[in-house]
């Protein structure tokens, strides 16, 4: 079987700094739970899924599918956990079956590969960075490495609670209710959004194609 799709946008991610949790168990859960509620936001031609050892994949219809995934799952994790992505562009090709399921290559799949690669290498120089974007023609990419670069490390820089406030507010929930759940006054919930927080939202809209 050799079925050749159009282009599509394969997603590749995993877990940063797996080795230093005191449970390796524990952590795979909080995964399996951030995935279930990133899955259930963002619609996908393949859910995201763990694959072998911490990895994870997925593939997506267009790239804001695609850019939104990578950050709602950071936003999902627990302060203590984080996750690395590539994204690759591409056709991506059914060459077979298993018994983990469909057998999978194709442009995307490697374009996909390098791009986490990639992100992990310059992530040695910008301590932020957890998401790249690899696509053909190469340079194509550019303007949305450039908006990950600043995206990721505004993520990078919130701890917990901005986190868990920033995903309530893409759940539609109100600022009063995320500060009852938080225990904070509304005001505080306000002042973080106006730190961050709704700058993230707005740019999740408004992705460069």
């Amino acid at each position: 079987m050799n079925h050749d799709a159009s282009s599509r946008f394969a997603v590749i991610g995993d877990l940063v700094g797996s080795r230093e949790h005191a449970s390796r168990a524990e952590a795979q859960q909080h995964l399996l739970a951030a995935l279930a509620v990133v899955n259930d936001l963002v619609p996908s031609l393949q859910s995201l899924e763990p694959t072998i050892g911490d990895e994870l994949q997925g593939v997506y219809q267009d790239l804001h599918q695609a850019l939104a995934v990578t950050v709602l799952v950071r936003l999902a994790l627990p302060e203590s956990m984080d996750c690395r992505f590539g994204i690759g562009v591409g056709a991506v090709e059914i060459v077979g079956t298993s018994n983990y399921g469909l057998t999978q290559d194709g442009q995307a799949w490697w374009s996909a590969r390098e791009a986490i690669d990639t992100a992990k290498a310059r992530g040695r120089h910008f301590p932020g960075l957890r998401t790249w974007l690899v696509r053909q023609p190469s340079g194509e990419g550019d303007i949305v490495n450039a908006y990950l670069l600043v995206r990721d490390q505004l993520v990078s820089d919130f701890d917990g609670r901005q986190r868990r406030i920033a995903l309530a507010e893409v759940h539609g929930k109100s600022l009063s209710q995320i500060a009852e759940e938080e225990g904070i006054s509304t005001s505080a919930v306000s002042q973080r959004h106006r730190a961050g927080i709704g700058v993230l939202l707005e740019s999740i809209g408004e992705v460069p194609q």
